[in-house]
Protein backbone atom coordinates (compact mmCIF):
# COMPACT_ATOMS: atom_id res chain seq x y z
CA UNK A 1 0.00 0.00 0.00
CA UNK A 2 3.10 2.49 -0.52
CA UNK A 3 1.28 4.19 -3.51
CA UNK A 4 -0.79 6.35 -0.99
CA UNK A 5 0.72 9.94 -2.41
CA UNK A 6 4.47 8.89 -0.60
CA UNK A 7 7.04 10.62 -2.08
CA UNK A 8 4.97 11.18 -4.91
CA UNK A 9 3.87 14.36 -7.19
CA UNK A 10 -0.12 13.96 -7.47
CA UNK A 11 -1.95 16.28 -10.05
CA UNK A 12 -5.04 16.71 -9.25
CA UNK A 13 -7.90 17.70 -12.17
CA UNK A 14 -10.25 20.40 -11.22
CA UNK A 15 -13.44 20.05 -13.58
CA UNK A 16 -15.57 23.14 -13.34
CA UNK A 17 -19.52 21.39 -14.30
CA UNK A 18 -21.06 22.21 -17.76
CA UNK A 19 -23.86 20.65 -18.65
CA UNK A 20 -25.45 17.95 -18.06
CA UNK A 21 -24.30 18.46 -13.95
CA UNK A 22 -22.81 15.95 -12.02
CA UNK A 23 -22.77 15.23 -8.56
CA UNK A 24 -20.45 16.87 -6.47
CA UNK A 25 -17.35 14.76 -5.10
CA UNK A 26 -17.54 14.02 -0.83
CA UNK A 27 -14.67 10.79 -0.74
CA UNK A 28 -12.95 9.24 1.99
CA UNK A 29 -10.35 7.04 1.28
CA UNK A 30 -8.47 4.30 4.52
CA UNK A 31 -5.68 2.19 4.00
CA UNK A 32 -3.41 0.19 6.76
CA UNK A 33 -5.94 -0.23 9.50
CA UNK A 34 -8.14 -3.08 10.10
CA UNK A 35 -10.74 -0.84 7.59
CA UNK A 36 -9.51 -0.59 4.05
CA UNK A 37 -11.93 0.57 1.33
CA UNK A 38 -13.22 3.93 -0.20
CA UNK A 39 -16.48 6.01 1.43
CA UNK A 40 -18.64 7.88 -0.81
CA UNK A 41 -20.46 10.76 0.88
CA UNK A 42 -19.71 9.90 4.54
CA UNK A 43 -21.00 11.39 7.51
CA UNK A 44 -18.91 13.57 9.92
CA UNK A 45 -16.73 11.06 11.34
CA UNK A 46 -17.01 8.54 8.72
CA UNK A 47 -16.07 4.57 9.64
CA UNK A 48 -15.80 5.34 13.51
CA UNK A 49 -13.61 2.69 14.40
CA UNK A 50 -11.12 3.70 11.59
CA UNK A 51 -11.22 7.21 12.88
CA UNK A 52 -10.44 5.62 16.35
CA UNK A 53 -7.14 3.69 15.06
CA UNK A 54 -6.27 7.00 12.82
CA UNK A 55 -6.10 9.28 16.02
CA UNK A 56 -5.73 7.46 18.96
CA UNK A 57 -3.45 4.43 17.69
CA UNK A 58 -1.77 6.22 14.89
CA UNK A 59 -2.52 3.13 12.91
CA UNK A 60 -3.32 3.46 8.72
CA UNK A 61 -3.93 6.99 6.77
CA UNK A 62 -6.77 8.59 5.27
CA UNK A 63 -7.45 10.62 1.72
CA UNK A 64 -10.63 12.85 2.00
CA UNK A 65 -12.00 14.67 -1.37
CA UNK A 66 -14.69 17.27 -1.10
CA UNK A 67 -15.99 19.56 -3.30
CA UNK A 68 -18.63 22.14 -3.69
CA UNK A 69 -20.02 24.89 -5.83
CA UNK A 70 -23.51 26.70 -6.24
CA UNK A 71 -26.01 25.32 -8.60
CA UNK A 72 -27.41 27.14 -11.65
CA UNK A 73 -29.66 30.14 -10.54
CA UNK A 74 -32.49 28.46 -13.00
CA UNK A 75 -32.79 25.48 -15.20
CA UNK A 76 -30.37 25.18 -17.63
CA UNK A 77 -31.98 25.31 -21.29
CA UNK A 78 -30.18 23.81 -24.59
CA UNK A 79 -32.12 26.06 -26.97
CA UNK A 80 -33.86 29.42 -26.65
CA UNK A 81 -36.17 31.48 -29.42
CA UNK A 82 -36.50 34.90 -28.71
CA UNK A 83 -38.81 36.97 -31.10
CA UNK A 84 -38.61 40.56 -31.69
CA UNK A 85 -41.70 41.96 -33.41
CA UNK A 86 -40.64 45.20 -35.47
CA UNK A 87 -43.22 48.03 -36.54
CA UNK A 88 -43.04 51.15 -38.87
CA UNK A 89 -45.60 53.11 -41.09
CA UNK A 90 -45.08 54.48 -44.54
CA UNK A 91 -47.25 57.74 -44.78
CA UNK A 92 -49.58 57.33 -47.93
CA UNK A 93 -48.68 59.97 -50.66
CA UNK A 94 -49.23 60.62 -54.46
CA UNK A 95 -46.86 62.77 -56.34
CA UNK A 96 -46.90 64.87 -59.12
CA UNK A 97 -44.31 66.85 -60.90
CA UNK A 98 -45.77 69.73 -62.86
CA UNK A 99 -42.83 72.28 -63.41
CA UNK A 100 -41.21 74.47 -61.01
CA UNK A 101 -44.30 77.03 -60.93
CA UNK A 102 -47.52 77.74 -62.09
CA UNK A 103 -46.22 79.34 -65.40
CA UNK A 104 -45.47 75.74 -66.85
CA UNK A 105 -49.06 74.69 -66.08
CA UNK A 106 -50.37 77.49 -68.63
CA UNK A 107 -51.30 75.92 -72.12
CA UNK A 108 -51.49 78.23 -74.82
CA UNK A 109 -52.85 77.36 -78.42
CA UNK A 110 -52.16 80.40 -79.97
CA UNK A 111 -54.18 81.37 -82.63
CA UNK A 112 -57.11 79.11 -83.66
CA UNK A 113 -56.53 79.13 -86.73
CA UNK A 114 -60.32 79.34 -88.94
CA UNK A 115 -61.61 80.29 -92.56
CA UNK A 116 -61.19 83.52 -93.10
CA UNK A 117 -60.72 83.45 -96.91
CA UNK A 118 -62.96 85.51 -99.22
CA UNK A 119 -63.18 82.93 -101.43
CA UNK A 120 -64.71 80.28 -98.74
CA UNK A 121 -67.95 78.99 -99.50
CA UNK A 122 -71.16 80.44 -97.14
CA UNK A 123 -71.12 76.87 -95.39
CA UNK A 124 -67.25 76.71 -94.19
CA UNK A 125 -66.54 80.38 -93.44
CA UNK A 126 -65.11 80.62 -90.09
CA UNK A 127 -64.50 77.30 -88.81
CA UNK A 128 -62.05 76.07 -87.58
CA UNK A 129 -58.75 74.75 -90.15
CA UNK A 130 -57.77 71.56 -88.30
CA UNK A 131 -57.88 70.83 -84.84
CA UNK A 132 -55.91 71.90 -81.65
CA UNK A 133 -53.80 69.47 -79.91
CA UNK A 134 -51.55 69.59 -76.90
CA UNK A 135 -49.27 66.97 -75.11
CA UNK A 136 -48.49 67.53 -71.42
CA UNK A 137 -45.72 64.51 -70.16
CA UNK A 138 -44.00 64.26 -66.67
CA UNK A 139 -41.24 61.37 -65.36
CA UNK A 140 -42.53 61.27 -62.05
CA UNK A 141 -46.33 60.60 -60.99
CA UNK A 142 -47.69 58.25 -58.78
CA UNK A 143 -48.90 57.17 -55.49
CA UNK A 144 -48.08 54.17 -53.04
CA UNK A 145 -50.93 52.76 -52.05
CA UNK A 146 -54.59 51.84 -53.75
CA UNK A 147 -55.58 55.50 -55.39
CA UNK A 148 -57.89 57.03 -58.06
CA UNK A 149 -56.78 58.90 -60.86
CA UNK A 150 -59.26 61.75 -61.96
CA UNK A 151 -59.60 64.15 -64.59
CA UNK A 152 -62.35 67.14 -64.09
CA UNK A 153 -63.08 69.97 -66.95
CA UNK A 154 -64.20 73.15 -65.56
CA UNK A 155 -67.26 73.27 -67.67
CA UNK A 156 -68.62 70.34 -70.14
CA UNK A 157 -68.41 72.15 -73.23
CA UNK A 158 -64.88 72.56 -73.30
CA UNK A 159 -62.92 75.74 -74.30
CA UNK A 160 -65.81 78.92 -73.57
CA UNK A 161 -65.54 82.41 -74.79
CA UNK A 162 -67.76 84.15 -72.20
CA UNK A 163 -67.56 87.71 -74.17
CA UNK A 164 -68.53 86.73 -77.51
CA UNK A 165 -71.31 89.69 -78.14
CA UNK A 166 -74.12 89.02 -79.79
CA UNK A 167 -74.44 85.92 -82.48
CA UNK A 168 -76.71 83.64 -84.96
CA UNK A 169 -76.72 80.04 -82.90
CA UNK A 170 -77.28 78.68 -86.19
CA UNK A 171 -74.18 79.58 -87.68
CA UNK A 172 -72.17 80.30 -84.94
CA UNK A 173 -71.03 78.74 -81.64
CA UNK A 174 -68.34 79.98 -78.90
CA UNK A 175 -67.00 77.04 -77.42
CA UNK A 176 -64.71 74.50 -78.83
CA UNK A 177 -65.02 70.68 -77.11
CA UNK A 178 -62.19 68.76 -76.16
CA UNK A 179 -60.49 65.70 -75.32
CA UNK A 180 -58.48 64.34 -72.41
CA UNK A 181 -56.72 61.40 -72.36
CA UNK A 182 -53.98 60.29 -69.62
CA UNK A 183 -51.73 57.05 -69.99
CA UNK A 184 -49.25 55.94 -67.47
CA UNK A 185 -48.47 52.58 -66.50
CA UNK A 186 -50.06 50.93 -63.36
CA UNK A 187 -51.64 47.75 -62.22
CA UNK A 188 -55.59 47.10 -60.85
CA UNK A 189 -56.61 48.00 -57.33
CA UNK A 190 -55.43 45.26 -55.29
CA UNK A 191 -53.57 43.71 -58.39
CA UNK A 192 -49.86 42.64 -56.61
CA UNK A 193 -48.67 42.06 -60.55
CA UNK A 194 -46.05 44.04 -63.09
CA UNK A 195 -47.62 47.04 -64.19
CA UNK A 196 -49.02 47.82 -67.87
CA UNK A 197 -50.43 50.25 -69.50
CA UNK A 198 -52.83 52.24 -68.14
CA UNK A 199 -55.66 55.06 -69.40
CA UNK A 200 -58.86 57.35 -68.24
CA UNK A 201 -60.06 59.27 -71.02
CA UNK A 202 -62.99 61.80 -70.75
CA UNK A 203 -64.14 62.39 -74.51
CA UNK A 204 -65.60 65.71 -75.87
CA UNK A 205 -69.13 65.21 -74.58
CA UNK A 206 -67.87 64.18 -70.66
CA UNK A 207 -67.28 66.66 -68.07
CA UNK A 208 -65.42 64.04 -65.95
CA UNK A 209 -63.86 60.44 -65.40
CA UNK A 210 -62.15 58.59 -62.56
CA UNK A 211 -59.97 55.12 -62.57
CA UNK A 212 -59.17 53.36 -59.29
CA UNK A 213 -56.23 51.20 -59.18
CA UNK A 214 -53.25 49.58 -56.72
CA UNK A 215 -50.15 51.50 -55.95
CA UNK A 216 -47.67 52.85 -59.41
CA UNK A 217 -45.07 54.99 -60.43
CA UNK A 218 -44.56 56.34 -63.59
CA UNK A 219 -43.98 58.74 -66.25
CA UNK A 220 -47.65 60.13 -67.20
CA UNK A 221 -49.01 61.33 -70.75
CA UNK A 222 -51.96 63.99 -70.98
CA UNK A 223 -53.01 64.70 -74.55
CA UNK A 224 -55.45 66.98 -75.19
CA UNK A 225 -57.34 67.14 -78.21
CA UNK A 226 -60.01 69.70 -79.63
CA UNK A 227 -61.24 68.41 -83.10
CA UNK A 228 -62.02 71.27 -85.66
CA UNK A 229 -65.47 72.65 -85.01
CA UNK A 230 -66.61 72.24 -88.84
CA UNK A 231 -70.57 72.28 -87.73
CA UNK A 232 -70.48 76.21 -87.26
CA UNK A 233 -68.30 78.69 -87.43
CA UNK A 234 -66.40 80.38 -84.23
CA UNK A 235 -67.49 83.58 -82.38
CA UNK A 236 -64.29 86.30 -82.30
CA UNK A 237 -62.45 86.17 -79.02
CA UNK A 238 -60.66 84.28 -76.14
CA UNK A 239 -61.65 81.01 -75.76
CA UNK A 240 -60.46 79.45 -71.99
CA UNK A 241 -60.79 75.88 -70.12
CA UNK A 242 -59.17 74.16 -67.38
CA UNK A 243 -58.52 71.04 -66.87
CA UNK A 244 -57.46 69.27 -63.48
CA UNK A 245 -55.45 65.77 -63.24
CA UNK A 246 -56.32 64.63 -59.26
CA UNK A 247 -54.29 61.66 -57.96
CA UNK A 248 -55.90 60.61 -54.42
CA UNK A 249 -54.93 58.04 -52.13
CA UNK A 250 -57.76 55.76 -51.06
Amino acid sequence: MKTILCGAVAAIALVGMAAPAAAQTHERDYAGIPFVGTLTNPGPLGTLGAEVSIGLFHIGTRYTADASSSGDTEQAQHRINVAFHLRGTVNRDCSFYAGNNSAARNIDFGVIGVRTGDNENVNSAFEMVGPADANIETLTAGCNTNNQVEINKDDIRGLVNNNPGGYDTNQFQANIPYQVKASWTGVALNAQTTGTPQSLTVATNANAGVKTQGAWRSNMQIDIHAPAVTSHGLVAGTYTGKTTITLRAI
